[in-house]
């Protein structure tokens, strides 16, 4: 039954249910995870929160499973906004889990979605400041990170190389940067926009893992050498997404929101 615009937020954790609460009121979101115990205890949490909510399972690394979910909510109404908050921690993943996860699914996200989106829609895209802590790449790698066939993308050469999941994880980052933008062009002709954010240190379940995992210990000294000096928090996110989703000027982007932590870096407070 096509009876309310639609929100398809993919990923249920704190971000993605952030930037829900501020753009689905009075339209029906759609609220798609791999995990049935996460999808529904965030429904659940929606739904306490006055928000019509269904949920479907997705697995964004299978082609066939985005597909799918695409279909689905193209038959349930128009489809408005896009919420691409899936993904895993270098923490708790092999580097081909990550590339297969963080990095062809957001491309197979963007691309299916692409297809469905409704005129006047808008997408956003969760990336990291992890993106802006790679080395350049060379302008072919770039070119190819954007435009090469989701099916190529995990057999490019530097894709197939990385050599652990950090580096995994700021290749998929920079990834998600570059197809949103190259997106930008294809969700245009159907007069749709979408962009990206790149959140630095963000308190949720997930982060906690890494502060208390092998990575953590650079996490305080990240903190205390950026300008705010402190964690940001999912509802910051939500502000900053909302204001994308709803600014009709704005596609392609990638807003670096991260308290200055690669401000700080570049300026060589943080090695």
């Amino acid at each position: 039954m096509r009876n309310k615009d639609i929100v398809v937020l993919i990923g249920a954790g704190a971000i993605g249910q952030a930037i829900a609460r501020r753009v689905a009121f009075g339209r029906r979101i759609i609220l798609a995870d791999l995990y049935p115990e996460a999808v529904e205890k965030g429904a659940d949490v929606l739904r306490d929160a006055g928000f019509d909510v269904t949920t479907a399972p997705v697995d964004v690394a299978v082609a066939e499973s985005v597909a799918a979910l695409a279909a689905l909510v193209a038959q349930l109404g128009d489809v408005t906004h896009v919420i691409h908050a899936a993904g895993i921690s270098p923490v708790r993943a092999t580097p081909q889990q990550i590339i297969a996860v963080d990095l062809v699914g957001t491309a197979l996200v963007l691309e299916e979605f692409g297809k469905i989106v409704a005129s006047g829609g808008a997408g956003i895209v969760i990336a990291s400041m992890a993106g802006y802590m790679l080395p350049p790449l060379t302008p072919e790698q770039n070119a190819q990170l954007a435009t090469a066939p989701v099916d190529e993308l995990a057999n490019l050469d530097f894709v197939a190389a990385v050599p652990d999941a950090m580096a995994a994880y700021c290749l998929a980052k920079r990834a998600n940067s570059l197809r949103t933008q190259a997106a930008a062009v294809i969700w245009g002709d159907r007069g749709a926009r979408v962009n990206a954010i790149s959140p630095g240190v963000i308190m949720t379940p997930l982060t906690y893992e890494e502060f208390v995992g092998s990575s953590g210990a650079g996490f305080p000294v990240m903190i205390q050498a950026s300008a705010a000096g402190r964690v940001g928090t999912p509802d910051e996110i939500g502000e900053a997404c909302a204001f994308l989703l709803n600014t009709p000027y704005i596609t392609g982007a990638d807003l670096l929101m991260d308290g200055g932590i690669i401000a700080a870096m570049t300026a060589g407070r943080i090695n």
